[in-house]
């Protein structure tokens, strides 16, 4: 099989990095990692050299390139059946595939408000308007998730809707926005995973700054 190279952006900052990465590191999926910061405001022109878009991640498998989170899930979960990147149960896997869906198109309020920052001391900030309604939305997702599967993830073991939630876990703990008690243990199954360790730990590690997703 030809080699999978996942293209990102900075550990600290790259939400949409993150979801792909922690998905296929978690499963145990070789792939080479190629990490391009974000030395401009809003990107990186060297992101053009291997993304149509210009953004990342970008997955490139031999003459295949796939872009956005989501899709690359797909396709590593196609590739590998094995890894169990969705729930085998048909409706489940639709269940999965759902919420992961509203979790690309939805949640606005609190992505603009609360970017992805691993290395930011924990503590509130103001919030806009719609902030809390979308972390109420996300945590009936997760509550009401692992009601039916027991836990510890989404639907019992890691799957891809838990990649694409990794950096609300993030969001939530850095910004203090949470309390309860099935949420908390949630977000922490997550950070206790192995591969949630190591991003966390390059991403502290990095040297680069971006002064917009600093709040």
């Amino acid at each position: 099989m030809d080699k999978l190279t996942l293209y990102i952006g900075n550990k600290n900052y790259s939400s949409w990095s993150f979801r792909p990465w922690i998905a296929m590191a978690a499963a145990g999926i070789p792939f080479e990692e190629v990490l391009v910061p974000f030395d401009f405001a809003n990107g990186n022109p060297r992101f053009k050299e291997f993304s149509p878009t210009g953004q990342v991640p970008m997955l490139q498998h031999g003459n295949v390139g796939v872009w956005q989170s989501l899709a690359i899930i797909e396709y590593i979960a196609e590739l590998f059946p094995e890894a169990g990147l969705w729930p085998k149960e048909r409706g489940r896997r639709a269940v999965a595939r759902a919420v992961s869906t509203e979790m690309v198109a939805g949640f606005k309020a609190l992505r603009n408000a609360c970017p992805m920052n691993m290395r930011r001391p924990k503590g509130k900030i103001p919030l806009a308007d719609g902030v809390m309604a979308d972390v109420a939305r996300i945590e009936t997702i997760w509550r009401d998730l692992r009601a039916h599967s027991g836990g510890p993830f989404l639907f019992g073991a890691f799957s891809g809707a838990d990649a694409m939630f990794a950096p609300v876990v993030n969001r939530f703990d850095t910004y203090d926005l949470v309390t309860a008690g099935d949420t908390l243990s949630y977000m922490a199954a997550l950070k206790a995973h192995p591969a949630w360790k190591t991003w966390e730990d390059a991403a502290r590690a990095e040297p680069w700054i971006v002064e917009e997703d600093e709040v």
